[in-house]
């Protein structure tokens, strides 16, 4: 298995169909239309960092950081999010798709990670708390679909050392 930096006009589909039953299945994603691989490509060229994991060239799995809020003072927070195909869920390559999304982003210059996640779910939060996320809060009801309301639990991690950032992320 290889973890590189993803390209958007390689990998934008791959991601595509990874991603689509997150929407159209499942409550883990709060989009209710899959999108496109042109839509794809985009967010991937947006994103503060979007990696992917391949095994004989097929992607397997995705993690990505996007800007935690659009106001100044929040620029040091990345929020994340990583997708894995169902065949390769359980080995251990969430975990592997983190580690190397999370250090990126520390060498960057970034200081904390956060990550949004519907709940329940049990194997992400298991997966954040093992990456060492914390809960932080839980919104109550806060997203409907599939004909109910639902929960979104958000955890953060802290990258890097504390104290006053050494320069702009990068």
């Amino acid at each position: 298995m290889q973890i590189r930096t993803a390209d958007p006009g390689a990998d934008a589909a791959a991601c595509a169909a990874i991603y689509a039953p997150y929407v159209t299945d499942t409550v883990v994603s709060f989009e209710v239309e899959a999108p496109e691989p042109p839509e794809l490509a985009g967010r991937m060229r947006r994103a503060i960092e979007w990696v992917v994991a391949t095994e004989d060239d097929r992607v397997l799995g995705y993690g990505y950081a996007g800007r935690h809020a659009a106001r100044a003072a929040y620029r040091w927070a990345a929020e994340v999010s990583i997708y894995l195909d169902a065949t390769a869920r359980g080995r251990g390559l969430g975990r592997a798709l983190y580690t190397e999304l999370l250090s990126r982003l520390a060498r960057r210059g970034y200081r904390m990670a956060t990550a949004c996640i519907a709940v329940p779910n049990p194997a992400s939060v298991g997966l954040h708390t093992a990456m060492g996320f914390t809960p932080v809060g839980t919104f109550r009801g806060i997203g409907w679909k599939d004909g109910s309301w639902h929960d979104v639990m958000w955890m953060q991690r802290p990258l890097g050392e504390p104290g006053p950032p050494r320069g702009e992320p990068r």
